[in-house]
């Protein structure tokens, strides 16, 4: 029966909906917004493909990945001739009936079956836990012995010291990629303790579709207590503690945590024996195991299943912090915490509520502003989003106005009407992240705005909404129509498609001193990030490069531990631990948190291991955040 609930515990592994940022959307418009549809007319070009076109040559065609069979340790595990299994101890004096085994604890099962037995997946079953991850080298994820040869105690001061708030988009972006591939550990790193270090960095990102994903792609039975720990977490950050529970019949020992044993507890109740798990859940209360509001929750989760149902009141009066496990409680039985509590939140509650499918739609959206500037949504996964608000009669007043207003913005046969729309959008955000992830948001309408002097003026958020979600050879059509040294043409020397390796194309330096000399922002700090940029981008020549930043004091060539490892790390090609390595330095809630010395070492390393079209992007939204 412990073998059923093994394969049970794999049959329930549930694929997420995990949102790839900068898929380009299949259609033009959104499918909600698709009637009318525009007439086509060539002052209307279609987007690109959302992802920044690079130098380096194309990847390889998409292959299926095969699973990857890592063979049972010890000897031989084939039957041997004539062996009818007596010896191993499986073998059941009785039989017992159906209504017996509905009623029995797994403790039951083990002394039926005596402590003896071992349950295994079969070896042409087992997954390696030298690959595990979702995406492979020709599925578009980091070469699998990216990290073969670094330094183990190197990779984990990384991972593990990374809080996941970056400051770039596409930094965050990047480093998803890097941390959902199918790698293989450093050297002298367990595989278990490289997933778990991994799946903890995505969780403090808010990614947590895809780190529920990564800790899927591995077998329960090789779990340890790290992977313990950050599967409890997965699994309280989606609101899925039942996700738990193929975990705890098999391993239900791996930790003795109080979360680990109300979550074994909750378990419990979902497998039939609800009754026995509310007495356990109030014996806890009057121990006190837990915080009152936490066992509340869970006895309110846990009376979901089974018969036993009884009423429990949550309270959050005498609350005063939010916590994963009341969030994901709350939200798992279809409450929502008091504003107070949100409002107060980290920005983390925010990517769990935007990726919460059991969440209202109109919290979703508020959300998304977050977890769009973010990287956490794509500009097409928060189109969708807004094309349910827009089709569904129950939601109303502001909501449903700026989905009408997204679909103005795709709609409008008048590109003037359009741009109104867009600009309707952006202001009703504010400023900071929020206006950012609207320009996310209409990063596709943007890409359809015809290439117009009359609109040069109201150029630069428009090349910003693009080049938001990669559509560069979309923002490329303005470089001919935006004036020389404004902010418009600073972000397209930037996300020019480069140059053949030592071809780099040089930028006119009398348009740069142009943009310096007009630059209002605090401490030019655009400027700063320009010429760090170009400099990086290898479009400003070295004399010119050092000068500027002598000019500016910009120390771009300064040294550093972080400088030097990352220029190492460029220098050998070693493309996952460069990513890594910027990730590391784009730590910050926002763009004053950078410097332009870190910029500069970041977009140099990343354009050396092949992640050209990155580089520009995360140069470009430098200056355009700044």
């Amino acid at each position: 029966m412990r073998a059923v609930y093994l394969l049970a515990g794999a049959a329930l592994t549930l694929t997420s909906v995990w949102v790839a940022a900068q898929d380009a959307p299949e259609s033009l418009l959104p499918k909600m917004f698709q009637d009318p549809a525009p007439a086509a007319s060539p002052q209307q070009p279609r987007p690109a493909p959302a992802r920044p076109a690079a130098v380096q040559t194309a990847s390889p065609a998409r292959s299926e990945s095969t699973p990857v069979v890592q063979p049972l340790p010890g000897a031989a595990n084939t039957p041997a001739a004539g062996d009818d299994g007596a010896n191993s101890g499986s073998v059941l004096k009785r039989i017992p009936t159906l209504e017996e085994l509905a009623k029995m604890t797994p403790d039951d099962f083990e002394d039926l079956l005596g402590s003896s037995v071992v349950f295994d997946t079969p070896p042409q079953a087992r997954r390696s836990m030298e690959r595990a991850g979702l995406l492979d080298e020709g599925e578009g994820g980091l070469r699998a012995d990216s990290l073969a040869g670094q330094n183990a105690q190197l990779i984990e001061t990384v991972l593990s010291g990374d809080k996941g708030m970056l400051v770039s988009r596409w930094g965050h972006i990047l480093l998803r990629r890097a941390l959902v591939s199918r790698l293989q550990p450093p050297e002298g790193m367990s595989p278990q303790d490289f997933l778990a270090l991994r799946v903890g960095l995505l969780l403090r990102m808010g990614e947590t579709d895809a780190a529920r994903a990564v800790l899927q792609d591995i077998d329960i039975a090789d779990y340890t207590p790290a992977v313990g720990s950050a599967a409890l977490e997965v699994y309280q950050k989606t609101a899925d503690f039942t996700g738990l529970c193929p975990v705890m019949a098999t391993q239900g020992s791996l930790l003795d945590s109080p979360e680990w044993n109300v979550a074994k507890t909750v378990c419990e109740a979902f497998r039939g024996n609800s009754a026995a798990a509310l007495s356990a859940l109030d014996r806890d209360m009057s121990r006190g195991t837990m915080p009152k509001i936490d066992l509340l929750l869970a006895q309110r989760y846990a009376g979901a299943a089974g018969k036993s149902r009884r009423a429990v009141t949550i309270e959050w009066d005498d609350v005063q912090t939010l916590t994963p496990w009341r969030y994901g409680m709350a939200i798992g039985v279809g409450l929502e915490p008091p504003a107070r509590l949100m409002d107060s939140a980290g920005p983390e509650y925010s990517y769990v509520t935007a990726l919460a499918p059991m969440v209202g739609l109109e919290r979703r959206a508020a959300a998304a502003d977050r977890a769009g500037a973010a990287g956490i949504l794509s500009n097409a996964a928060m189109v969708d989003l807004y094309s349910q608000i827009y089709a569904d009669p129950g939601v109303t007043g502001d909501w449903q106005d700026r989905a009408e207003t997204l679909r103005d913005a795709y709609t409008q046969q008048d590109a003037g009407a359009r741009l109104s729309a867009m600009q309707t959008l952006w202001s009703d955000a504010g400023t900071g992240p929020a206006r950012y992830a609207r320009q996310v948001l209409t990063a596709a309408a943007a890409a359809r705005m015809p290439a117009s002097q009359d609109m040069a003026g109201d150029a630069a958020p428009l090349i910003t909404s693009m080049l938001s979600a990669g559509y560069d050879a979309n923002a490329m059509r303005w470089a001919s129509v935006v004036p020389s040294g404004s902010e418009s043409w600073g972000l397209l020397a930037l996300a020019a498609p480069g140059q053949a390796p030592g071809q780099a194309k040089a930028v006119d330096t009398g348009a740069l001193d142009k943009f310096i000399d007009a630059d209002e922002s605090a401490d030019k700090r655009k400027a700063a990030f320009l010429v760090a940029g170009l400099a990086a981008l290898d479009r400003l020549g070295a004399n010119e490069a050092e000068r500027y930043s002598n000019d500016m004091t910009l120390g771009l060539r300064d040294s550093t531990r972080w400088t030097s490892a990352i220029d190492s790390a460029a220098r050998r090609g070693d493309a996952a631990s460069v990513v890594m390595l910027a990730g590391f330095g784009m730590q910050g809630t926002n763009w004053h948190r950078m410097t332009p010395r870190y910029l500069f070492h970041i977009v140099s390393a990343l354009r050396q291991v092949g992640f050209e079209g990155e580089a520009r992007m995360i140069a470009a939204e430098a200056v355009a955040r700044a």
